[in-house]
């Protein structure tokens, strides 16, 4: 089932990072308060790395129960464990070192340098079969029910790491893939795929600066998922783009607002 998205416009991108923070401190508590636990999809990107760094700062991020969240990834540069360059690395410098994490909730996808000596694709299966365990049968899906899936977007319309027109954006089957020949570095990487995207309650995108301006206007007109995956990018129960001003320049200003809060 598809939403129709719901547009957040902040004056800046600081303002942006912060709503967004205490959006999502309060979209755990709730989960946690009528289930028990929270699942979120972390992004990177310094949109993502903002988010968890104004998070880090929330006075109230004391609010959520921090051994009872699990924490995904969208995507990964297959990369060697500890590489600056990667998500999960740069995750635990903006917020997860600071936080009493459950280390065995804390789910990053394989590094290039994994002792069973995984290449992207079989790194790419073996976070698939764990996305599958910790399905539930009411998830009616091979990954669970996230309740927030965050996503950057970047500035050809890509998220997690499917490119425009790259292969990844048509797959239909697999939840996870390996990524090859990708247009930005490291060419080699780990993405979830649409399909996966699309099982979480809530997809939230993230776009702030005059170079998402294109982007943002290009997913939200209507164009394909394989010319502009942003635009599959949907959550079962809400899809919101979280924008700064720049971001939002360009879109009809008649259909979203110039700004709100």
């Amino acid at each position: 089932m598809s939403t129709v998205p719901q547009l957040v416009v902040h004056r800046d991108k600081e303002l942006m990072a912060q709503a967004a923070a205490a959006r999502l401190i309060t979209k755990i508590v709730d989960a946690q308060s009528a289930r028990g636990s929270a699942s979120v999809v972390l992004t990177g990107g310094r949109n993502g790395n903002g988010l968890l760094s104004a998070l880090a700062a929330a006075p109230a991020r004391d609010a959520v129960d921090w051994g009872r969240l699990d924490l995904w990834w969208g995507d990964e540069r297959f990369l060697p464990d500890g590489d600056p360059e990667r998500n999960v690395t740069q995750a635990r410098e903006a917020l997860l070192d600071s936080v009493p994490l459950d280390p065995a909730r804390v789910h990053a996808m394989p590094a290039s340098d994994d002792p069973r000596g995984w290449d992207a694709d079989t790194a790419a299966e073996a976070y698939a079969a764990e996305l599958a365990d910790a399905a539930r049968p009411e998830n009616h899906a091979s990954v669970p029910a996230f309740d927030v899936l965050l996503l950057g977007v970047g500035p050809d319309t890509h998220v997690a790491s499917l490119f425009p027109e790259h292969p990844g954006a048509r797959e239909s089957e697999r939840t996870v893939i390996g990524v090859h020949g990708a247009p930005k570095p490291p060419p080699t990487r780990i993405s979830l795929t649409l399909p996966a995207i699309r099982s979480a309650r809530e997809v939230w995108l993230l776009a702030a600066g005059e170079d998402k301006a294109n982007a943002v206007a290009m997913a939200l007109s209507g164009g394909g998922e394989v010319q502009a995956p942003a635009a599959g990018a949907q959550g079962r129960a809400r899809t919101l783009w979280l924008l700064d001003s720049a971001a939002a320049a360009r879109l009809p200003r008649d259909l979203y607002p110039p700004a709100s809060p």
